[in-house]
């Protein structure tokens, strides 16, 4: 890998934590990219070696570097002399706003914090028919992985209608803001879908806590699943410079 430092190189393809470990992939490359550790046109390992350098499964990595490709961070290159490259220059998106930039990582908090209360709540009291329907959402999600528009819209319903399920209407309100909030973090988000259908399962981990009334494993699910947007959005959104 030209352009690198050993010791970048080790800091950037250390081992990642299994729980998250497509999102913390896309967190690690993204932010070397950003900071030049990954200089433009530089060559990653092959897939085999960085699969063992960070601990991942294949499909893991294939994730990450399909979200990294599709935000314009990486690029393929087929034949001899081919493999994954670092773009020539980062993707020509419109830098996040400085406001934006100063509080994204505390509105993931907020978000974070609503949503833990949501999911123990709802184990603690969600009824079987209550849960019916974000089942179903769940479904329609399956079919819609092509589609992020809609999918997202089912996906914000899905997070609110979960927070219906405990019958608190303030709670209900936290979480229709926390997800308004949240709308123009997710723009900067790559949405192949591989991530989709990523996200849909860790869905259905957390409805299903939830339908046992496991709380400290629906309080778990959720947070795996926004510590994993967190992760997405620090190596994936753009530098304001």
């Amino acid at each position: 890998m030209s352009g690198a430092s050993i010791d970048s190189a080790e800091a950037v393809f250390a081992p990642v934590r299994s729980q998250t470990a497509f999102e913390e992939t896309v967190d690690r490359l993204g932010t070397a990219i950003k900071l030049g550790l990954l200089p433009p046109g530089s060559r990653l390992p092959a897939e085999r070696e960085l699969c063992s350098m960070l601990g991942i499964a294949r499909s893991t990595l294939r994730q990450a570097l399909t979200a990294l490709a599709q935000s314009g961070h990486l690029h393929a290159v087929r034949g001899r002399g081919g493999g994954t490259f670092v773009a020539d220059r980062l993707p020509p998106v419109d830098p996040p706003s400085p406001e934006l930039v100063a509080e994204w990582r505390d509105v993931c908090d907020w978000r974070l914090a609503v949503e833990l209360g949501v999911a123990v709540i709802a184990a603690e009291r969600a009824s079987a028919a209550a849960l019916e329907p974000l089942e179903e959402t769940l479904a329609e999600l399956d079919d819609l992985l092509e589609d992020f528009p809609a999918y997202r819209q089912l996906d914000v319903r899905f997070h609110i209608g979960l927070a219906e399920t405990t019958g608190s209407a303030r709670l209900v309100t936290a979480a229709t803001e926390a997800q308004g909030a949240m709308t123009d973090l997710i723009h900067y988000i790559a949405h192949p879908p591989e991530v989709l259908a990523w996200s849909n399962q860790q869905h259905r981990q957390l409805l299903l806590a939830v339908s046992r009334g496991d709380a400290d494993a629906a309080a778990r699910h959720i947070a795996e699943h926004l510590h994993g947007t967190e992760h997405v959005l620090a190596g994936l959104l753009p530098d304001p410079r």
